[in-house]
């Protein structure tokens, strides 16, 4: 056997190992990036919560606006009254664009946080106007959770109880499809820049 052809057939060699691990490479990534364009790949998806006046709530309601959701319960002392106070400072410099975000309140306290609770509560002035309360049945509230990947867990005995959950807030789009995190602690101007910023992108 000649040099030549013993270089010709280590380059051939050479090649085919090359577009055999280029193969598997290509095939190796496929399924991740079916993972990543699949509609369950962000927060969100199908629940069914009652609002403060006891009636039924859906995703179907968060179609046709903005919606910012964040999960807590109304005997929080500080995290969810904190949230609340900076949306609604959100929403005042969004302008005009304020009007088309609503701010949704999910409780992950279904024990204490009847729809009466959620009302009285929200009925706070220093909170912004108009947020919508939900609760519901401890399934329920732990199916939405999980379509929101929350985290909560009760903490403590008797009535005076504590929840420890996710403190980030979600940016849905009008068709009712995640947007964006929303981090707890950045300020209400930063926020009013990622809402904006989200509503440009459409």
């Amino acid at each position: 056997m000649t040099p030549k052809l013993i270089l010709r057939l280590l380059a051939a060699a050479i090649l085919v190992a090359g577009l055999t691990f280029l193969a598997v490479q290509i095939g190796g990534r496929r399924p991740s990036l079916e993972a990543t364009s699949s509609p369950q790949a962000g927060p969100g998806g199908p629940f069914t919560l009652v609002d403060t006046t006891g009636r039924p709530f859906t995703e179907a309601g968060l179609k046709g606006r903005w919606s910012i959701v964040f999960f807590g319960f109304t005997f929080c002392p500080d995290v969810c009254p904190t949230t609340l106070d900076t949306l609604g400072r959100t929403l005042d410099l969004l302008g005009p664009d304020g009007k088309k975000v609503q701010i949704i309140f999910v409780s992950v306290d279904p024990e204490r946080d009847t729809p009466a609770q959620m009302a009285a509560y929200l009925d706070n002035p220093a909170f912004p106007p108009g947020v919508v309360g939900l609760t519901g049945t401890p399934e329920q509230v732990a199916t939405v959770a999980r379509a929101y990947k929350v985290y909560y867990e009760k903490q403590g005995e008797g009535d005076a109880y504590l929840i420890n959950h996710s403190s980030i807030s979600y940016l849905m789009d009008p068709s009712g499809r995640f947007a964006r995190v929303l981090p707890y602690g950045m300020a209400p101007e930063d926020l009013a820049g990622q809402v904006r910023d989200a509503m440009k992108r459409g």
